[in-house]
């Protein structure tokens, strides 16, 4: 039975690949969208906020309802309880941020069959009411590598990463591949700011900061960071390195953070790696208003969801500024290459 459904919505989703963006049915029911923050929740200028952009697009767009829940704690209770809380309450999708949800959606999703979750960031979970909505971070990152290569003057570039696990280790690998294939000569710096099972590298920009200043202490003059609130404190060792009249570029993340830096920090912002959470999001919530949902096959263990790679503009890397304008040829060449297959990107270091 469950081979027959999984084949239902292998059919579903073939019709629906062809368009991302769904259109509302006319007449339309009414939609209390459910969306749940990780530790930040809106308003940490990066992974959450994108999120909340595909909600609040939605919003006007559909003229949806939505509840919004952040968790303080972090821990999988916390999660969990938020979770039902807005299944008890009728929200439906529930849309949770981050792959630290996986358990938690897992338990409440078996309890509520009938209502529509999806996940960022996890394809785990086997339910038939749970879409996985995951990204080719290794892609935008590898675009992201092409600029540090190009515009780095010492030839040392750097990597701060918010928690050493897979998710994130797929940005660095995404960005050495993406570094070394365009100069061979450029090194690359690798730090995070905790090791599992401390999650707290997410939200520590102090720690950050002083991983960054290390590395400006060793020449190095680009630097990426992919930790969530944790960025921040890369950007303070840039703003603070200009100070001391040295020029160092930093690489935001998740959403175009150039938009939301300060006037001092978007003078060291080179670009950030875009990874489109809010397209995610909006896309959960559309198909919700058109009386279906995001349910295409993940991958051959039959994990539904969705994959937003280059080909979906699921990633890629921002141009405000202006200061990669001069790099866009190359960066193109490279996207088209990993589009077609020339380029295999890697996925771990």
């Amino acid at each position: 039975m469950k081979k027959i459904f999984r084949l239902i919505a292998v059919v579903a989703a073939t019709l629906m690949a062809a368009t991302t963006f769904v259109a509302p049915a006319t007449g339309a029911p009414k939609v209390k969208v459910g969306l749940a923050y990780d530790i930040g929740g809106r308003g940490d200028k990066s992974f959450n906020d994108s999120a909340a952009a595909g909600l609040d697009l939605a919003k006007k767009k559909f003229k949806v309802a939505a509840k919004e829940v952040t968790v303080t704690t972090g821990s999988d209770s916390e999660r969990e309880d938020k979770l039902r809380l807005l299944a008890k309450a009728g929200y439906n999708p529930i849309i949770a941020v981050g792959f630290l949800y996986a358990g938690p959606i897992k338990a409440v999703a078996s309890d509520y069959p009938n209502t529509q979750f999806g996940i960022i960031d996890d394809s785990s979970v086997d339910l038939l009411n749970v879409a996985g909505l995951v990204f080719a971070e290794e892609q935008g990152s590898y675009l992201a590598g092409v600029a540090a290569a190009l515009q780095t003057k010492s030839g040392k570039v750097g990597y701060i990463g918010g928690v050493r696990i897979p998710l994130l280790q797929k940005f660095e690998a995404g960005f050495v591949a993406g570094v070394k294939a365009t100069k061979k000569s450029v090194t690359v710096d690798v730090k995070y700011v905790t090791e599992p099972p401390d999650f707290g590298g997410f939200n520590d920009p102090a720690k950050a900061k002083v991983i960054a200043k290390g590395m400006i202490d060793k020449g190095i003059d680009v630097i990426y960071s992919a930790a969530g609130g944790s960025g921040a404190g890369n950007f303070a060792a840039a703003t603070d390195a200009a100070k001391a009249g040295k020029k160092v570029w930093t690489i935001g993340v998740d959403s175009d953070q150039y938009l939301s830096a300060s006037a001092d920090e978007k003078k060291n912002m080179l670009t950030s790696m875009i990874k489109r959470v809010d397209r995610a999001v909006y896309d959960v919530i559309a198909t919700a208003v058109a009386g279906s949902s995001v349910n295409d096959v993940l991958d051959e263990a039959g994990i539904y969801g969705r994959k937003y790679d280059l080909a979906l503009d699921g990633v890629g890397v921002s141009y405000s500024g202006g200061y990669i304008t001069k790099f866009k040829a190359q960066i193109d060449k490279a996207a088209a290459a990993i589009k077609s297959g020339k380029i295999k990107v890697p996925t771990k270091p």
